[in-house]
């Protein structure tokens, strides 16, 4: 018996472009009521990313795929399909990486191989909709001579920031001599200014605050204004906006805010023409507010969402939605006196006629620190098998 540990050094979310680093332990455990404990042998244990696509049928027409060389290997035991048996596609690979062969444990004795890949920028988000997902795996597939293969498959997260592809790092070292046995040591640099760069541009992208103002008003009249002060986020940040209620016309008597996920198939690939698009409601604010002059929300972007992208098959965007009730009424007949002596108690009417009417704002969400991520995400950093 041969146990097989994987563990995520830095957390299970990454940006993509980032270098994903994994070690791989093997062990032959020595067990204290083992009478005859033996030597282990494995043939080879090799590596590899991949990112899987799963499609709602119902909501989505993908094309045929010719996918016959790929199902004469998944039926072949002794070849590394590392999404065998799994549902969907595979829409991206990195190329396999061999972490030894013919590797022989003694009783007791592990070893431990490190494995590096860079995350390809070209590849979607990690995400999980109501029409389609998109998920990512590290998978490990070890043999024994003359037994079929054992995988090991370690999910992670994937967060895509659009414009660090087309990013050109400044050649500081381009005068020095360059040397071969320092290439790893590059990568490692590389990877790190990758993620300085992601922080500061995410950074620069969502401090800007500029004062947006908008007036809020039906067939009637005006009902108030909505002020908030930036419309481009990052997941994990809170989104607050406030009312004024006071110079409105129509009065308004209850208010809901709702924080929004639009998630539409391209045409070319809808099941149907025009089907509707799916919503997914990730935090709501609703508030009764008659006679009230000033209101505010603050709806938090959940640190698990998946920000805004769009692939050649679907599109994520963010939005907000409002939820008004106005009476049809004055303010100053939506109450009635109570009584007639000196203490005076106000009353509500028992009927009110109300209008109702809704809104869309639509904001821009981006990807935050990976290692933040990490802290409220669903995967483990540490995954295990026994072969």
């Amino acid at each position: 018996m041969i146990e097989v540990l994987a563990k995520l050094g830095r957390g299970p979310v990454f940006l993509a472009g980032e270098v994903l680093e994994c070690v791989i332990t093997f062990t032959n455990p020595l067990s204290a009521s083992s009478t005859s404990a033996s030597s282990e042998m494995l043939a080879w244990a090799s590596a590899q990313i991949h990112c899987q696509f799963h499609a709602s049928e119902n909501r989505v027409a993908l094309p045929p795929s010719d996918g016959s060389k790929h199902d004469v290997q998944a039926e072949n035991e002794t070849v590394f399909v590392p999404n065998r048996g799994e549902r969907g596609q595979c829409i991206l690979s990195t190329p396999p990486k061999i972490l030894f062969c013919d590797l022989r444990l003694d009783p007791g004795e592990s070893k431990s191989y490190s494995y590096c890949e860079t995350l390809p920028v070209d590849g979607p988000p990690s995400f999980r909709g109501q029409s389609v997902k998109y998920v990512y795996k590290l998978t490990i597939g070890c043999q024994r001579v003359n037994s079929p293969i054992k995988l090991l498959r370690v999910p992670f997260r994937v967060l895509v920031l659009h414009g660090l592809k087309d990013y050109q790092f400044p050649q500081d070292e381009a005068v020095a001599p360059s040397n071969p046995f320092l290439e790893e040591e590059e990568g490692l640099k590389k990877d790190s200014r990758l993620a300085d760069l992601a922080t500061e541009l995410l950074m620069v992208a969502t401090s800007r605050r500029s004062l947006h103002l908008y007036n809020i008003s039906n067939t009637r009249g005006k009902v108030g204004t909505f002020c908030i002060f930036k419309t481009v986020y990052k997941i994990g940040e809170d989104v607050i906006g406030t009312f004024n209620f006071s110079e409105g016309d129509i009065p308004c008597v209850q208010f809901s805010v709702s924080l929004q996920t639009e998630e539409s198939i391209q045409e070319e690939f809808q099941r149907r023409r025009g089907q509707p698009v799916s919503f997914t409601v990730h935090a709501r604010h609703q508030e009764s507010c008659l006679h009230t002059a000033q209101s505010s929300f603050s709806l938090p972007i959940p640190l698990s969402s998946t920000p805004g992208f769009t692939t050649n098959i679907v599109s994520l965007k963010w939005r907000l939605h409002f939820e008004f009730v106005t009476s049809g009424e004055s303010s100053g007949t939506c109450l009635v006196r109570g009584s007639q002596s000196d203490a005076v108690t106000w009353t509500g009417v028992e009927q009110m006629e109300v209008d109702t009417f809704s809104w869309d704002l639509p904001i821009k969400v981006l990807p935050t620190n990976p290692i933040l991520a990490s802290y409220v995400s669903q995967f483990s950093s540490t995954n295990s098998i026994t072969i």
